[in-house]
């Protein structure tokens, strides 16, 4: 038996630490506030879960109704083999003007 990675002996020592600790007539109260604590954990753990799927399995509904198109056929028929491509020309670049560079001098590392 293995509870949140605790095994039979810490738990032991555990009890025995809390027994010390807050004596044997506090020890039972301590218990069942304890158990109580963790009941409602769970419980909530529970309620977060089956919310939790609700809402995924409300979100997938529609979304699988909404999914539905229809393919529409190509406006242009595409080129064939047999037809043959017109071959388009390149535009003629203009070259670009020189850009005015400032000369700098060379400057040593001292």
């Amino acid at each position: 038996m293995n509870i949140f990675g605790i095994g039979p002996a810490e738990l032991f020592l555990i009890g025995v630490v809390a027994l010390l600790v807050f004596g044997p007539k506090k020890l039972p109260e301590i218990g069942r506030s304890l158990g109580k604590t963790l009941k409602s954990f769970q419980e909530a753990s529970r309620e977060f879960e089956s919310e939790l799927k609700r809402e995924m399995d409300r979100a997938e509904s529609p979304a699988s109704t909404s999914m539905t198109a229809t393919i529409e056929p190509p406006v242009q028929p595409a080129l064939t083999s047999s037809e043959p491509a017109t071959p388009v020309t390149p535009a003629e670049a203009e070259p670009a003007p020189a850009a005015k560079t400032n000369a700098v001098d060379s400057v040593d590392p001292v």
